[in-house]
C-alpha cells in the first residue's frame, strides 16, 4: 500500500499539531507529519465532512481524482451551507464523485473484520478512545461529535467496571 490518510486538526492540546493544520498518518498512523501542502495534489479522496473540507479537497485534486463520500457531518446540525463542490472544478479535472453506505460493502464486511483485528493485534492500527464519565456528560459529549471537540472514537462512560 503506497498512501497515508490526511485530516485537519480542528483543536489539540499539543503544540505540535495546531488548529487548521493538515496531519498524515504514514500507513501505520505510527508516525506523524504535518502537512501544509500537497505538491503532488490530491488522486483519492474519502469524505465524511463535506463543507470546507470537501471544497479544499477538490481545489487540489489532480485530473481523473476519486471522491468517495459516505457522509456530510458539517450538514446534520442544519447551520451552515451546503456541501456542494466547485462543479466547474469536477468537470474541467474530469472527477468521479460516487457515494457509497457502509450496506454495499456488507457481503466483504467478515473479511474486513478479520483484517482490522489482526492490524489492532500487530499494532498496524490503533483506535483512539475520547471517553466522557457520567450521564451527564452526554448532551456534551454529544454535541463534541458535530463541533470537532473530540479526537477519536466518542465514548461515555455511564459506570466504573
Amino acid at each position: 500500500i503506497d498512501c497515508y490518510g490526511v485530516g485537519k486538526v480542528v483543536a489539540s492540546g499539543n503544540p505540535e499539531f495546531q488548529e487548521g493544520d493538515l496531519v498524515a498518518g504514514l500507513l501505520t498512523w505510527g508516525e506523524y507529519s504535518v502537512l501544509k501542502y500537497f505538491p503532488d495534489g490530491i488522486d483519492v479522496y474519502f469524505d465524511n465532512v463535506g463543507g470546507e473540507m470537501l471544497e479544499a479537497a477538490i481545489d487540489n485534486m489532480n485530473a481523473f481524482g476519486r471522491v468517495a463520500v459516505c457522509g456530510v457531518i458539517s450538514e446534520y446540525t442544519g447551520t451552515g451551507r451546503r456541501a456542494a463542490p466547485n462543479m466547474v472544478d469536477v468537470i474541467y479535472k474530469r472527477l468521479t464523485i460516487r457515494g457509497f453506505l457502509a450496506n454495499d460493502f456488507m457481503p466483504v464486511f467478515p473479511e474486513f473484520i478479520s483484517k482490522a483485528c489482526e492490524h489492532m493485534g500487530s499494532g498496524k492500527m490503533v483506535s483512539i478512545e475520547d471517553i466522557s464519565v457520567g450521564l451527564d456528560s452526554i448532551p456534551s459529549a454529544f454535541v463534541d461529535l458535530f463541533t470537532g471537540g473530540n479526537v477519536g472514537k466518542k465514548i461515555v462512560q455511564i459506570a466504573q467496571e
